[in-house]
């Protein structure tokens, strides 16, 4: 369940001049709230315990212990914290590793203001937001989704997993394939069965694997 309120957003990196221009971004908008600030994996972690954010920023490359060993140490103790790992490096290694870990989206820090605005929102909704450079790679690497054998997608499904892999919600979906979010619901679902996964964000890590 959604909380009521501004989001509550924590912001995880080792450089203190991003973190400033991280911070005066949320205060920018009214639906954000900054509830703290870590340096390194460890102080994530703890103000995490204390705070209970809705959603993580967080770097990859960190001090200490590394952002994707951090992320899934915060996602073991809180699942229902949405973490997006912002990173300067468009990685597939570092991308897989954080989506296992637990994050929920993956942008590259160049993406603009409203962009990870809109990302943040998604995030909080529970919907994987990953940079269009990030989306295309997926895409251009692993056309097939990997599934449990005898559990083929069909054409409509691979479609729908893209636009998921892409970013966007049931309702954006319905409108680019010309069908009723009810049916993009049933294809969600359809495709979350065949993956042998609970959610859009692990169908994305699922596609992920495929390694060829």
């Amino acid at each position: 369940m959604i909380k009521p309120g501004p989001i509550q957003v924590l912001i995880v990196d080792d450089h203190d001049m991003l973190r400033e221009g991280l911070a005066s971004f949320l205060r920018a908008f009214h639906d954000f709230k900054l509830v703290g600030e870590a340096s390194n994996g460890t102080e994530a972690i703890r103000l995490c315990r204390d705070l209970k954010p809705d959603v993580i920023l967080i770097d990859l490359i960190m001090p200490e212990i590394d952002g994707v060993t951090t992320i899934q140490i915060i996602h073991q103790e809180n699942p229902d914290i949405h973490i997006i790992a912002l990173s300067s490096f468009n990685d597939d290694g570092l991308v897989k590793g954080a989506l296992r870990a637990g994050a929920t989206g993956y942008l590259l820090k160049n993406i603009s203001a409203n962009r990870l605005a809109e990302a943040i929102r998604a995030s909080h909704a529970g919907l994987p937001t990953l940079s269009p450079e990030i989306a295309q790679t997926i895409l251009n690497k692993h056309d097939t989704p990997v599934v449990p054998t005898g559990n083929k997608l069909s054409h409509r499904e691979k479609e729908v997993l893209n636009l998921i892999i892409t970013g966007f919600s049931n309702a954006e979906i319905g409108q680019r394939l010309n069908i009723s979010t009810y049916t993009v619901k049933n294809h969600v679902s359809n495709l979350l069965v065949k993956m042998n996964v609970s959610s859009r964000t692990e169908a994305v890590s699922r596609a992920l694997q495929q390694d060829n």
